[in-house]
């Protein structure tokens, strides 16, 4: 099996696992897949109950990562996601014990309830993978993933998260309600103590991502595709409804996001329409609108699609010899 079918196969199993608790979302699974494989994370911004929670810990069950849940709350430290370290008397010397940060899969539930204090302790651990206790560096371990969540519908007690937090989430996923065929599954599902998600088993090691991770890098862009995806971004620059443009970090978002989309249907090489399907996900948490266009009620994602609209697809690509 080469690499690009290790891939696919990879995300058929994971996707299957999923969705035998999460119903009726299999985008929002093949994003968060997606996002995993590009090395990225992912912030949830949806209302309570829409069943963020139990899509991370399926997720998890399912790759057999270890796995932490950080409930923020305005009283939470720094110390409490990062760890402490602690006096021992037996042995004469302060011991670290390490906090729910140091985990391959964490969930932060409700991160803009957290003090901005609290939240920039994240950063160094999603853009660079390690963490800093007692003025040392800890690496955090492989594959190392952070699924936020954010109730955007409740501002009392909360902290907005700023712009430099968000631009560290690779992609920015909306849940949305279930359809009634979905809905009724889950009820059935559901006539029991323990929640479903208990039963999962692992169909994926943490020693077989590392590898696919690796080789999503790998998988071919056309400079057709690339040239499609700079005129994406620069449209985005242009425009003047926004107060700011994508920057070259989100640009390379979109082009890992753009890979690993590619992998995930079987294919070594990126088409346009891989581009267009990340763009939405990966722009939306990027772009800050002008005053102008918050009195007129436009929002990110109506101005991403109408960017997409204007900006012509190439018609051909050359796929890899």
């Amino acid at each position: 099996m080469n690499t690009v079918q290790a891939i696919n196969d990879f995300a058929s199993r994971v996707r299957e696992s999923i969705s035998s608790v999460f119903f009726g979302k299999i985008d929002v699974i093949n994003m968060l897949i997606t996002a995993f494989l590009a090395r990225g994370h992912i912030l949830l911004e949806d209302v309570p109950g829409t069943g963020k929670t139990i899509l991370a810990r399926a997720f998890a069950n399912t790759l057999d990562l270890s796995f932490a849940r950080i409930q923020c709350t305005p009283d939470l430290l720094p110390a409490d996601i990062l760890g402490v370290s602690i006096w021992r008397q037996k042995d004469e010397r302060f011991v670290y014990r390490r906090g729910p940060l140091v985990n391959q899969f964490v969930l932060v539930d409700e991160i803009n309830r957290a003090t901005p204090r609290t939240q920039s302790a994240l950063l160094e651990a999603m853009s660079e993978g390690q963490i800093s206790i007692d003025g040392k560096r800890l690496a955090l371990p492989e594959p190392f993933f952070v699924l936020a969540t954010e109730n955007p519908v409740e501002f009392e007690g909360t902290f907005p998260l700023p712009e430099a937090q968000k631009d560290r989430f690779l992609l920015s996923l909306k849940v949305g309600y279930p359809d009634t065929r979905s809905e009724a599954l889950m009820l059935e599902q559901q006539r029991r103590i323990t929640h479903p998600v208990n039963d999962i088993k692992p169909v994926a090691s943490a020693q077989e991502i590392l590898p696919l991770q690796e080789a999503v890098t790998q998988i071919y862009v056309d400079p057709a595709v690339q040239d499609y995806l700079l005129a994406l971004v620069n449209a985005t620059r242009q425009e003047t409804a926004l107060r700011t443009g994508i920057s070259p970090r989100g640009a390379l978002a979109l082009y890992r996001c753009a890979q690993a989309r590619a992998g995930l249907y079987g294919r070594d090489y990126v088409v346009p329409q891989d581009i267009k399907d990340m763009a939405l996900p990966v722009f939306r948490q990027r772009l800050f609108l002008s005053p102008e266009s918050l009195v007129r009620g436009l929002s990110a994602d109506r101005i991403v699609e109408s960017i997409l609209d204007l900006v012509p697809i190439p018609m051909s690509i050359h796929a890899p010899a």
